[in-house]
């Protein structure tokens, strides 16, 4: 449709009446629906969430998903069940609520744009990203590169606080390595691959349960002076190069620029929530890995993720 049909037609519009124009919000609201239903069976279940068992048979539809029932556990099951995502109502809203997150939106901008209860915008941004914060990289080889960052602890949204309140987004009592300061672990390897660590605190015991299923026993770390890389490097035969804070900081391929880039990257993309409840953390930097990994992020991919079926192979595309 060329833009002076589709002008013509929105005059048209404001001649329809208080009926018709229910009819056509109903019409486009199932459009919705239908798209992100037709999504989430395209890349259906193949076992059984239940027992595992790759033995499901189609068992009927209910509100426009199929069912399935296990051959072995007989218990049924359809493409959101055992998923963060399951019971959750509107339907048509995912795909712009997927689409909210990729433009990093506020919980109330969220609403406004779904149509939805800022209430509900909260518990679907962290029922989407429940199991997107589990997908970040099981292994990295080559050149890889890793630093720890820190985020004020936060109490927010909770009543009973063990301190004196303070400003959302605050300064806290000190800085650096102090006990409110919630250290997190970046590892980065140069194909962009990426994982992050809360950590209790950062000594070599923590460091090493880390890094050590992480990282491949051929790579090379790179980190700053710390003694707790230099001992983990020790203990596990990988090659370690550290580098000082002071200038020059990078020697030839030897640098750790990148983690420390993607580390400024994701505390200026943090600034735009006014401070993040420590107890969410973990959703917040998957949330931030999500938009690192794909290149041009879709709604549909978003979605995908969130069910807990991330499209392996578009990532990167």
């Amino acid at each position: 449709m060329n833009d002076k049909t589709f002008h013509q037609l929105i005059l048209q519009l404001r001649q329809l009446t208080p009926s018709q124009r229910h009819q056509l919000q109903t019409y486009f609201q199932k459009a919705d629906t239908d798209q992100a239903d037709n999504l989430l069976v395209e890349h259906s279940l193949s076992r059984c969430p239940h027992c595992q068992a790759a033995e499901l048979r189609p068992w009927g539809s209910s509100r426009n998903l199929p069912r399935y029932r296990c051959a072995q556990c007989r218990r049924t099951c359809n493409p959101l069940t055992g998923t963060p995502l399951a019971r959750l109502r509107k339907r048509e809203q995912w795909l712009r609520y997927a689409q909210a997150l990729i433009d990093g939106k506020t919980v109330r901008q969220a609403a406004a744009d779904c149509q939805i209860n800022k209430n509900t915008a909260f518990l679907w941004r962290h029922r989407f990203l429940a199991l997107i914060a589990g997908h970040q990289a099981q292994r990295e080889s080559g050149i890889v590169e890793a630093d720890e960052t820190f985020f004020l602890e936060s109490f927010k949204g909770q009543r009973q606080l063990p301190r004196k309140a303070r400003r959302r987004g605050g300064v806290g009592q000190t800085r650096g390595t102090g006990p409110d300061q919630i250290p997190v672990l970046v590892v980065r390897d140069r194909t962009g691959e990426t994982a992050d660590f809360i950590l209790p605190r950062v000594d070599a015991v923590e460091i090493s349960r880390a890094l050590k299923p992480l990282v491949a026993v051929d790579a090379c770390l790179c980190t700053d002076g710390a003694a707790v890389y230099r001992a983990f490097a020790h203990s596990s035969g990988i090659e370690h190069q550290a580098v000082s804070a002071r200038r020059p900081r990078v020697r030839g391929a030897f640098h750790i620029q990148n983690v420390n880039a993607y580390d400024s990257r994701l505390k200026t993309w943090m600034i735009r929530f006014h401070g993040v409840a420590t107890k969410y953390l973990k959703n917040y930097l998957g949330w931030r890995r999500l938009l690192e990994r794909y290149r041009d992020l879709t709604p549909e991919y978003c979605l995908l993720e969130a069910a807990g079926r991330p499209p392996q192979q578009l990532i990167g595309t």
